[in-house]
């Protein structure tokens, strides 16, 4: 036993004298300072016990996120989709063998005077619509050229829609300024506005024409309106050349009526892309069109093959279009509504007009023949006159009511005389430029049908580039018309030559 009485120490209990062991060292205070933060940092983690992150292992570095730019795209085990269904974003903005030489985007603005903003012209102007059985999508842009030039956009773009509900009638008007013209993309813009302004005006009663298919009359009546427009145009102007192509289509709001009314003055194209096929049905200019001695523009010039002489029909024009639920036009005048009636049917002194489709009785302008009755208003007028300018062939005498002496100078309806000098004789040329002749035409749509007004800009490329044409009509045949983004992506597909304003309106029929 030890000293103390106690058994001898154990093996487990060698710890006691190691700790007390005399060669031990005493530890001596801690090497880092002991502050009140440290206790308390000490405590905190002691509470906490948060966990630590693994730590990486020394041999395995983690791996970076794969690029996908370099990853292989996944296969794809059905058909290729359509390219209605491919977004435009996936498609080259260029058909050919390259792309133009201009680039793809805007790149100088056109120049701005402070005071005269309201002239300014956007670059793109993109709208769009549905009524009735069919969609609008509409879209005017700045060509490749006047992007790099500078310049501003010549073609205008008008939506409107007056009246309400089935009533209600679309217009849609583009137009393209001359290029000749001071400001041609003012004229572009109200030439627009002016047609709008004559079409709100009459709305009424165009689509009660167009519900009760009166053709003769809507094209008459038509006639007319695009005459005030342009004719103010021409008059501001102080030219007698054209300052401005317009074209434009009415769409009935009624989802029972599917006639689609075309009207216009100038180039440009209209077309049909039906059963993914496009059909070219720009209506057809025949010789009497640009004859000399044929009135421009007073609808006459579609009097083809199957017109019959006297009867005031005429047949639709040589470029019909077999099917398409019209085959004439019948110029059927109201009597007493100040329209021409053509051929033997006309009254003498019921107050309609025999001379021109536009003639209004009392208003100073020209009657023809046997039927005008003296003291009624109309101007008697000598079968010799010079056709379509207006003017009197030489013949004594006083015109009723108003006292003025015809003569071959004299314009009737302005009390304006011309100098006899410088006045045409009978059979001589006209020196001023022929007018541009008035188009017409009215169809009857069907459901999967896309009708595709257009100026030059586009009318031009899609009858010439094939590959246009066909990757429009893979586009816009799928039956679901495209969003406003993809018919602008769609519309501004560019081809190598062709660099103008480009303005386009589509309509998808349900």
């Amino acid at each position: 036993m030890s000293q103390q009485g106690a058994r001898p120490a154990r093996q487990e209990d060698d710890w006691w004298g190691e700790l007390y062991d005399g060669t031990t060292q005493d530890t001596g205070p801690a090497q880092a300072p002991d502050s009140l933060d440290d206790r308390f940092a000490s405590a905190r983690n002691a509470v906490t016990e948060r966990p630590r992150p693994p730590e990486p292992s020394p041999s395995r570095e983690p791996s970076p996120p794969p690029d996908p730019s370099t990853s292989p795209e996944p296969e794809r085990t059905g058909p290729p989709l359509p390219d209605h269904l491919v977004a435009p974003a996936s498609l080259p903005d260029y058909v050919g063998s390259g792309p133009p030489t201009y680039e793809p985007e805007p790149t100088a603005l056109p120049p701005a005077d402070p005071d005269a903003l309201d002239g300014l012209a956007p670059d793109t102007v993109l709208d769009g619509a549905r009524y009735g059985a069919c969609t609008l999508r509409a879209v005017s842009q700045r060509g490749d050229s006047a992007r790099y030039r500078g310049e501003p956009r010549r073609d205008a773009l008008l939506t409107a829609r007056f009246g309400a509900g089935d009533q209600a009638l679309v217009l849609v008007a583009m137009a393209t300024g001359a290029r000749a013209v001071p400001g041609a993309h003012l004229a572009a813009a109200e030439a627009c506005r002016g047609i709008a302004r004559a079409v709100g005006r009459s709305h009424q009663r165009l689509a009660q024409d167009i519900r009760a298919t009166r053709r003769g009359d809507l094209r008459s009546g038509l006639h007319r309106l695009t005459d005030r427009a342009l004719g103010g145009l021409r008059a501001s102007a102080a030219t007698d050349a054209p300052v401005a192509v317009l074209r434009c289509l009415l769409l009935p709001a009624d989802p029972d009526c599917r006639i689609r009314v075309f009207f216009g003055v100038g180039d440009g194209g209209l077309f049909r892309l039906r059963d993914g096929a496009w059909q070219d049905i720009e209506p057809r200019l025949t010789a009497d069109d640009t004859a000399p001695d044929a009135p421009p523009g007073d609808g006459r010039a579609s009097l083809g093959p199957g017109a019959v002489p006297g009867d005031g029909r005429a047949s639709l024009d040589p470029g019909a279009v077999p099917g398409d639920g019209w085959t004439s036009l019948d110029f059927g005048a109201v009597p007493g509504d100040g329209r021409a009636s053509l051929g033997p049917g006309a009254v003498p002194g019921d107050g309609r007009a025999s001379l021109d489709f536009g003639a209004v009785p009392g208003d100073g302008r020209a009657s023809l023949g046997p039927g005008a009755v003296p003291g009624d208003g109309r101007a008697s007028l000598d079968l010799g006159a010079l056709p379509g300018d207006g003017r009197t062939a030489p013949n004594p005498g006083t015109l009723p009511r108003d006292g003025r002496t015809a003569n071959p100078g004299t314009l009737p309806g302005d009390g304006r005389t011309a100098p006899r000098p410088g006045a045409p004789r009978p059979g001589s040329p006209d020196p001023r430029p022929p007018r541009e002749p008035f188009l017409f035409r009215a169809s009857v749509a069907r459901p999967g049908d896309v009708l595709v007004l257009c100026t030059a800009g586009l009318a031009d490329p899609l009858r010439e580039a094939e590959a246009l044409r066909a990757r429009l009509a893979r586009r816009w045949s799928g039956g679901t018309p495209p969003g406003l983004a993809a018919f602008l992506a769609d519309a501004r597909v560019r081809v190598k030559g062709y660099a103008d304003d480009r303005t386009a309106a589509a309509v998808w029929e349900a």
